[in-house]
């Protein structure tokens, strides 16, 4: 998608709004998205001086390292303590998992036990909710999770842009400075259905290439009443749900089709 929205056959498409992928709602509600997180990819890398045993230890890679994962830690921890205080939403905060972790000394026999290693690195997995400063998080990365003065560099891999051609966060307004949105609302109430309030997407899709071009973007998938199961080994739908979602998406569609605002 990311190649597809630049080329000339997207362009000849004229698209003034997508409905892109939602998310089952265990409730009512059918649950709508106006944003998501977007993933970044961190590899923290300490390089210390190589020695034997505990001479080097405040020299070592694995030891500058070590500290670093510890304030990792405590900012992961921060920003679910938010979730769990009700203050943020899961899809609200940023997560950093980590993913891997690689050093030490090998040998025909397995690593060596009494050598400090003088290379060390670590990768965590990040998912970026689009209401973040990028900047101010690419800062914090660089002074407090891997600083220079430490012997640490990082590489960020973002798989994917956080904020628009003009700068703006990567979000769909879901207000009446949206025309979009109020046809869209509309036409779910009047297939009988009732929009839960709109939120962040917590994993992320190919909406956000659409926002970045500026196009509004809502994810939405009619199914209410229906556990949240994406990917799982039984995930399912009910046929009275189904066909009730069809009879919404057809609503929606008549009336996004045949707006001339």
């Amino acid at each position: 998608m990311a190649k597809f929205v630049k080329s000339g056959e997207f362009k000849k498409l004229n698209v003034g709004f997508v409905l892109d992928e939602g998310q089952a709602s265990p409730g009512d509600e059918y649950r709508v998205f106006y944003a998501e997180r977007s993933p970044w990819q961190v590899v923290i890398k300490a390089v210390g001086i190589p020695g034997h045993g505990s001479r080097m230890y405040d020299n070592s890679a694995m030891e500058n390292l070590m500290k670093s994962i510890v304030v990792i830690n405590k900012f992961r921890d921060a920003e679910f303590d938010k979730v769990k205080a009700g203050v943020a939403m899961y899809s609200e905060v940023i997560s950093a998992n980590p993913v891997f972790l690689n050093s030490g000394i090998p040998s025909p026999t397995g690593y060596v036990m009494n050598m400090q290693p003088s290379e060390a690195e670590a990768g965590f997995d990040m998912r970026i909710p689009s209401t973040t400063d990028p900047d101010a998080l690419r800062r914090r990365i660089a002074e407090e999770w891997a600083p220079a003065w430490r012997n640490m560099t990082f590489q960020i891999s973002e798989k994917g842009p956080l904020r628009d051609f003009q700068g703006r966060p990567l979000v769909t307004h879901t207000n009446d400075s949206n025309p979009w949105w109020s046809v869209f609302k509309d036409a779910v109430t009047a297939a009988g259905g009732k929009l839960a309030k709109p939120e962040i997407l917590a994993s992320t899709t190919d909406a956000r290439f659409m926002r970045q071009l500026g196009i509004p973007t809502i994810g939405f998938s009619p199914m209410k009443n229906t556990p949240i199961l994406p990917h799982d080994h039984n995930e399912f739908l009910k046929d009275s749900v189904f066909l009730e979602g069809i009879a919404v998406y057809k609503s929606i569609i008549t009336s996004l089709t045949s707006f001339s605002g």
